[in-house]
């Protein structure tokens, strides 16, 4: 196949952004684009650690690498807010010496277009300085984005201060067809964590300036689930979901080797008869939480696979409740990273306990299962809220008067989850609004077909 132009894609350097971000990338390939993939070193380093030899043959995107000016720290300590401030200090000049290094070299089409992180505003910027075109890309669902947009009436308003801390106990409301956000659920929200709030409504003011430039914003959504939302953004432009786009390869771009171990054992499960437990890259338990989830588990009495990372409680390993590993030993199997898409195509799983991320939510979506909502930060909180009150595919856990998930609130959400024809029924209908919109014809189709058009012209 010819290659008529050539791009470089740029995330922010995060599991949830990098995900989105290659699968994007990867089916720009697929349609003649020649794509190079711009990662900190440390990121690229994890993405080729977790691809097989057989993926690293067949992978059609070159990788290259900057310095996010942060070599010298531990890897743990290299996100947050320091990230952020060495991204923004450094990353403009990396991003415009990388530029000029790949146009000048020998047998390569030069860069014609930047594709960048919409929460990496500056990369942006730089395509501009330079003449290339620009393309944006949202990571997460458009109703976070056109919240994020809203920041400065917010604080006109006076119903939030300056730092994004509410001012005024009163719900927000985009518009009359957008679910309202509560004042505790501003997806930046940390009252107990000034340092994360700052970060986090950093970035969401990040995004207000770079879509103000004019780009195309591409997001990872189809039109018919959140027109909504897509209303209030300029030049937004919807083309997924992208794992609902064939030629693509589901295991690509994770930080972690995937445990393909637990398609095998799901293969004997019965059909709609496992609970399938994953809570993202980020989120953290304290032990007595963690045991909380394990006992709910065994007291619903349902098989389940459940993705433990190894520093989920605390940044550390779990210990288990007494007893868990024996006594759910023909029930459960448990997995330190999981091949989400394929455990989720599997007709043995019955739902999905989630932590809503948005690459999560649109999976789920994708393959029509019902969600248990637990949600972390950020965006979550809204998708937990689309889920269960929009679209009307899930339901949401409560916390009890300590603060606490308890087992038996695990438990009865999962009975009464699982028991709920009609949240079935609108998953059903979900998924296949999801694959109408990616084949011909379908609103993400005409959409991506332009952008390649817009790329190639």
């Amino acid at each position: 196949m010819d290659l008529y132009q050539c791009v470089l894609v740029v995330p922010f350097p995060a599991q949830g952004h990098v995900m989105p971000l290659i699968k994007l990338a990867y089916n720009l390939a697929y349609h003649g684009i020649d794509v190079m993939f711009a990662n900190c070193e440390l990121v690229e380093a994890k993405i080729l650690a977790a691809m097989s030899d057989a993926d690293k043959e067949q992978f059609p995107i070159r990788l290259v690498t900057y310095s996010d000016g942060m070599e010298s720290q531990p890897a743990d300590q290299r996100s947050g807010q320091g990230l952020r401030n060495s991204l923004s200090k450094v990353m403009p000049g990396n991003i415009e010496n990388l530029i000029k290094q790949i146009n000048h070299s020998d047998n390569r089409e030069p860069i014609t277009c930047v594709i960048a992180d919409l929460t990496l505003g500056w990369t942006l910027e730089v395509a501009s300085k330079m003449g290339l075109k620009q393309v944006a890309v949202w990571p997460a669902g458009p109703a976070c984005l056109a919240l994020s947009l809203h920041i400065p009436k917010l604080i006109s308003t006076g119903v939030i201060d300056e730092t994004g801390s509410p001012v005024k106990n009163e719900l927000i409301r985009l518009s009359n067809e957008v679910p309202v956000f509560g004042s505790s659920e501003l997806m930046w929200s940390s009252p107990d964590n000034p340092t994360a709030q700052k970060f986090l409504f950093d970035i969401s003011q990040d995004v207000i300036k770079a879509t103000e430039n004019g780009s195309i914003v591409l997001c990872n959504t189809f039109l018919e689930l959140d027109s909504s939302s897509c209303a209030l953004i300029p030049n937004i432009l919807p083309i997924g979901p992208l794992p609902a786009i064939k030629h693509l390869n589901p295991s690509i771009g994770t930080f972690s080797p995937q445990d393909s171990t637990c398609l095998n054992w799901l293969d004997k499960q019965p059909s709609n008869s496992v609970i399938y437990i994953a809570f993202g890259s980020t989120a953290k338990f304290i032990q007595k939480q963690f045991n909380e989830v394990a006992l709910g588990l065994e007291l619903s009495g349902h098989s389940f696979l459940w993705v433990i990372r190894s520093n989920i409680v605390n940044g550390s390993s779990p210990e288990y409740p007494d007893g868990f590993l024996e006594r759910t030993a023909s029930l459960g199997k448990i997995v330190e990273w999981a091949p989400q898409e394929k455990v989720l195509a599997h007709t043995s799983i019955s739902c999905f306990f989630s932590h809503c991320g948005w690459n999560s939510t649109i999976d789920g979506l994708c393959f029509g299962v019902p969600f248990l909502c637990w949600p972390y930060f950020y965006d979550q909180l809204q998708n937990k809220n689309y889920i269960r009150d929009m679209w009307k595919v899930g339901l949401s856990l409560e916390h009890d008067e300590d603060g606490m998930i308890s087992r038996h609130e695990i438990k009865t959400k999962i009975d009464s989850l699982l028991t709920d024809e009609g949240i079935k029924r609108n998953a059903l209908k979900l998924m296949e609004d999801a694959k109408k919109s990616v084949n011909e014809g379908g609103s993400s189709y005409e959409n991506f077909e332009s952008l390649i058009k817009y790329l190639k012209a």
